[in-house]
C-alpha cells in the first residue's frame, strides 16, 4: 500500500438521513461544521443525507417519493395544460 495517500484526520461522525431521522455513527474524515447529540448522549459532527438505505425504496420495499427540490411540482406545472386536453 502506498504511503501518504490516505487522510490522517479520521474521527467519529454521525450520518443523518433527513427523510426519516435515522442516524449512524461511524468514522469519517468528511468536513462538516454542524453537530448533533447522538443517542449515547455525546455530541458529534453531523453529515446530513437526503436518502440512505433506511429510506431508499430499493432497500425498504416501499414506493415512497422523496422530492426535496420540487422537481415533481415543476414537471406537473409544465405539463398541466396538456392534461386538461386529454380528459
Amino acid at each position: 500500500m502506498k504511503k501518504g495517500i490516505h487522510p490522517e484526520n479520521y474521527r467519529l461522525v454521525v450520518f443523518k438521513d433527513m427523510s426519516n431521522d435515522n442516524m449512524v455513527l461511524t468514522k469519517s474524515c468528511a468536513a462538516t461544521k454542524e453537530t448533533v447529540v447522538y443517542t449515547d448522549g455525546n455530541e458529534y459532527p453531523v453529515v446530513k443525507l437526503e436518502i440512505s438505505n433506511t429510506s431508499h425504496p430499493f432497500f425498504t420495499g416501499k414506493l415512497k417519493l422523496v422530492d426535496t427540490a420540487g422537481r415533481v411540482d415543476k414537471f406537473m406545472n409544465k405539463y398541466k395544460k396538456y392534461a386538461k386536453k386529454a380528459e
